[in-house]
């Protein structure tokens, strides 16, 4: 694509929680509108964030980036993006880790040309190799990605996910890790797929508190300041993550979860990935905001 100039593209940190959707809401992607119009829509609801889904691919060009950008100053909507489901930095063949950067870079940019102020993506898998050698391989590329990004002026926080199966890289203490050896680089932490992760575990206050705790510890209190969360209900096996599941119908139990924040006073973005976007989302923004 042609060259960008993103220093003109200003992005402002949030300066409290904001709770949005995994895409467009469902009422109007049923109605086939655009993205500068799904933001519209976020707001119309009530919400303040939406994640730009780049998924299966990039469907977004600058002419229709700029009017997703325009609209989201207009309704005061924060933009996360998530990346493609096909990166794997941990590949053992050397053009499937270039060609999973690449789609790292290409959904980067093409969200900080909409706007966004960070983007998340599953970043690896082990592959039956151990846990420092994977690291490794995911930390050279992804020094390799922020640097590519910065030479541009694209200022987007890089944000691995925390997984829902274990044998998908990684878990919270990997990721910490990583961000705190790179700038640029920060944790998206998915609550529900540490839930599944784990096999039912990550599900109680003082387990909510430790992971909390463990952030602040490594990142200090900008790691509080600057979250990118990941909500659903969720079913899940031995084996980790099956399914994203209705809050209502899961045994994650979000309410705690969500008074723990309050108590930590996070700051940034809750994106909810339930099959009932909107509706979980505004239910998880109700509940937030009637606790003192």
């Amino acid at each position: 694509m042609a060259q960008i100039d993103f220093s003109k593209i200003k992005v402002e940190k949030p300066d409290r929680l904001r709770f949005g959707t995994a895409g467009m809401p469902s009422i109007a992607s049923s109605k086939g509108l655009k993205t500068f119009d799904g933001v519209r829509t976020v707001r119309e609801l009530g919400l303040e964030a939406m994640e730009i889904e780049f998924v299966h691919s990039v469907n977004l060009n600058e002419d229709s980036a700029e009017k997703v950008n325009i609209e989201r100053q207009k309704s005061d909507v924060m933009l996360t993006c998530h990346g493609s489901y096909y990166i794997n930095l941990n590949a053992k063949e050397k053009e499937k880790v270039a060609a999973s950067a690449q789609r790292v870079l290409q959904a980067a940019n093409m969200a900080r040309a909409a706007g966004a102020w960070s983007m998340t993506f599953h970043s690896a898998f082990y592959l039956g190799m151990d846990e420092k050698t994977v690291y490794e391989n995911v930390k050279t590329q992804m020094e390799a990605i922020v640097k590519e990004l910065r030479d541009n002026d694209n200022n987007i926080w890089v944000r691995p996910e925390t997984t829902g199966k274990p044998v998908q890289w990684a878990g919270l203490k990997e990721i910490l890790q990583l961000s705190s050896e790179i700038e640029g680089v920060m944790p998206c932490v998915d609550f529900s797929h540490m839930h599944a992760r784990t096999g039912g575990k990550n599900n109680t206050v003082p387990e909510f508190k430790d992971m909390l705790n463990m952030i602040e510890k490594v990142l200090g209190k900008e790691g509080l300041n600057n979250m990118h969360i990941h909500m659903s209900g969720i079913a899940y096996s031995e084996k980790g993550e099956k399914n994203h599941l209705i809050l209502e119908e899961s045994d994650f139990k979000w309410r705690d979860l969500i008074k723990t924040w309050k108590e930590y006073k996070l700051k940034g973005v809750v994106i909810c990935e339930s099959p009932n976007i909107e509706g979980d989302a505004l239910l998880m923004k109700k509940y937030w905001d009637g606790l003192k």
